[in-house]
């Protein structure tokens, strides 16, 4: 009888290293397989990839799903299963942490441009699916329409990371602290009044000066300076030019001095 218990406990023994031995061996390479897909979206840091719960939280950030869902599901599900009678709870978040991940992983395969089909793949072997978006030839695209969830306070993703990229259109704010909307658009490039060039000068043609500005309406008219022509007022009466002068005969000889009039007596 203690024979068979000790080879009993010697198998459970060995069940247990087998289990630890082979979840750490499939927690390495899935972290592996990670940090392979993180480089492709340009996430920074190598480091990510390792950290657990972390890294899943970043993979779906980028997969356009808030990363605290993680948290909830993982945690709740740990603490419904001390509480009796509430363990059938910590099954439905175990599901819902299931649809989460492969909500992610579809819009990361959206932007590494694979086929809807492709969750299908992760839902039942996503190391398999890990290992080949990971190592494929799939370029990274982050201008993909935003996922239809991107507008739930829930379920989308509004946070922003230091060295994660985001979604376009998921975190407005993202923009705003990038300048666009603000100098780059709107103001020099774009701003310009109609008869203006892109940066608000007049159009002139070629070869031609551009006219002076006009004073604005109302406002005074400094006085010319000293021995400057005046000009005439608007509206003033103009005086009448002179005659031109009779033309003179060659042989005509030039006309001397006039005499000065006799005194009247």
């Amino acid at each position: 009888m203690d024979d068979q218990y000790a080879a009993f406990l010697a198998l459970m023994f060995a069940f247990v290293a087998f289990s630890l031995i082979f979840g750490l061996i499939v927690y390495l390479v899935g972290s592996w397989f990670m940090m392979k897909l993180f480089e492709k979206a340009g996430v920074q840091g190598k480091w990510r990839a390792w950290v657990p719960v972390y890294n899943v939280m970043v993979f779906f950030k980028l997969g356009d799903v808030s990363p605290w869902l993680v948290l909830y599901t993982i945690g709740g599900g740990i603490l419904l299963s001390w509480i009796p009678g509430l363990n059938f709870l910590s099954g439905l978040l175990s599901l819902a942490f299931a649809v989460f991940a492969a909500m992610a992983a579809y819009r990361i395969g959206l932007k590494l441009q694979k086929e809807a089909a492709w969750v299908i793949l992760y839902v039942l072997l996503s190391l398999v699916w890990l290992g080949i978006v990971a190592f494929d030839r799939s370029r990274w695209n982050e201008n993909v329409p935003p996922a239809p969830w991107a507008s739930n306070g829930f379920l989308g993703d509004k946070t922003v990371w230091d060295g994660v990229p985001v979604q376009t259109g998921s975190a407005p704010q993202a923009y705003g602290q990038q300048g666009y909307g603000q100098a780059g658009y709107g103001q020099a490039g774009y701003g310009a009044q109609p008869g203006q060039d892109p940066y608000g000068q007049p159009y002139t043609q070629p070869g031609q000066p551009a006219y002076p500005a006009q004073p604005p309406a109302g406002a005074p008219v400094p006085p010319p300076a000293p021995g400057a022509p005046v000009p005439p007022s608007p509206g003033a009466p103009t005086a009448p030019p002179a005659p031109p002068a009779a033309p003179r005969d060659r042989d005509e000889p030039p006309a001397g001095p006039v005499p000065p009039a006799p005194p009247q007596p």
